[in-house]
């Protein structure tokens, strides 16, 4: 997970943002209109990447989080495959059955752009719209800021566009949140990748219920602080019945793709916190840019991040300054962190919205 600097609060629907929820939607799979789902390896910048893919027309990525990978997008593939799309869910550098450089330094905002975009080239395409949640989503802005030339549209889900680099430094967050703030304890090399891959699905199983809107904690949402003497998972409540948008099937796809990276099974993503620094110092230059191609924030009103700040109107703010062709915000009650897994009929209907959007504002040459 990634959140967002520390005066944001969730922004409420607006007109025409009336939303309905699709909770237990099963995964999508298998042969449809559009095609059936393919996987395969592609090279990018000296790494292999692994990609999932469903569909033909205009280019559409979709970008994960943590702890996530392509599965994360499991339920949008043949709904936009079948509106005509070209679907692209990839896992990033260091995640699942894509390959993970040993250097921390390897895990820069920079070098997550740079695999998007050669990505997009590598499917031999010249443009795309990026679509990314939670951690994906600082990697979807960050692309369309730099390279607004090939990105012809950009949303972000859960993870407002915090600019210039995604989130606010390691020592801000100290001090707001104290070392127990879960990007913190993230920062020592070992431990948090110990922790969690002693038994991979009961981690998957506490992060994904605890961080969700099926926990009656989150009906109030709060940072994630490991309290002292707590290891990070005892932290996190293990449910008692998962909630209707997860399996355990789902849990053990999850599982089963992380553990090709043995003890390394959650270093690679862990590896994207240990940079938050060094990205805050790499993009300095770009503070106060604006993202100038058509956007789309979706949020949970349950979502962890919207703790993170203090007021709409500063949210709303931000976001028209950082975003002057925004297109929408949602907000979609009683969800949490996992956006498109735990509605994913509600995300799908504002992603489609949001495509006809920028294929009409495309025709028209805005």
């Amino acid at each position: 997970m990634v959140d967002a600097d520390s005066d944001f609060a969730a922004p409420q629907a607006g007109p025409g943002d009336r939303i309905v929820s699709d909770r237990g939607a099963p995964a999508v799979e298998g042969a449809g209109p559009a095609g059936r789902l393919t996987h395969r390896d592609v090279h990018v910048n000296g790494l292999r990447l692994h990609i999932a893919e469903q569909g033909r027309g205009p280019l559409v990525i979709l970008l994960h989080g943590w702890p996530e990978s392509w599965y994360s997008w499991r339920h949008q593939f043949a709904p936009l495959a079948a509106a005509g799309y070209r679907v692209v869910a990839v896992d990033q550098r260091g995640y699942a059955r894509s390959e993970q450089p040993s250097d921390v330094s390897a895990y820069t905002l920079l070098h997550l752009v740079g695999d998007v975009v050669a990505l997009i080239h590598e499917l031999g395409e010249n443009t795309a719209v990026v679509v990314g949640h939670d951690w994906g989503a600082p990697v979807a802005w960050i692309t369309a800021l730099l390279r607004s030339d090939i990105i012809r549209g950009v949303a972000g889900l859960s993870v407002p566009p915090v600019l210039p680099a995604g989130m606010p430094s390691v020592r801000r967050s100290r001090g707001l949140f104290g070392d127990g703030y879960y990007q913190n304890y993230f920062q020592e090399p070992g431990i948090a990748d110990a922790e969690l891959v002693v038994d991979i699905q009961d981690s998957f199983r506490r992060i994904l219920f605890g961080f969700s809107g099926d926990n009656p904690s989150n009906e109030r949402p709060h940072p994630w602080i490991v309290p002292d003497g707590v290891s990070l998972l005892d932290s996190v409540p293990e449910p008692e019945v998962l909630p209707a948008w997860l399996t355990a099937e789902e849990i053990d796809a999850y599982a089963e793709d992380y553990a090709l990276h043995g003890q390394r099974a959650f270093t690679g993503g862990l590896n994207w916190y240990r940079n938050i620094d060094r990205n805050n110092e790499l993009l300095a230059a770009f503070r106060g840019a604006a993202i100038e191609v058509p956007a789309l924030y979706v949020v949970g009103d349950r979502d962890m991040v919207t703790s993170l700040r203090r007021a709409d109107e500063r949210l709303h703010s931000s976001l028209s300054r950082t975003l002057p062709r925004l297109h929408r915000v949602v907000t979609l009650p009683g969800c949490g962190h996992w956006t498109q897994q735990e509605r994913p009929h509600d995300v799908n209907t504002a992603l489609l919205d949001f495509l006809a959007h920028v294929e009409t504002t495309t025709q028209r040459g805005a």
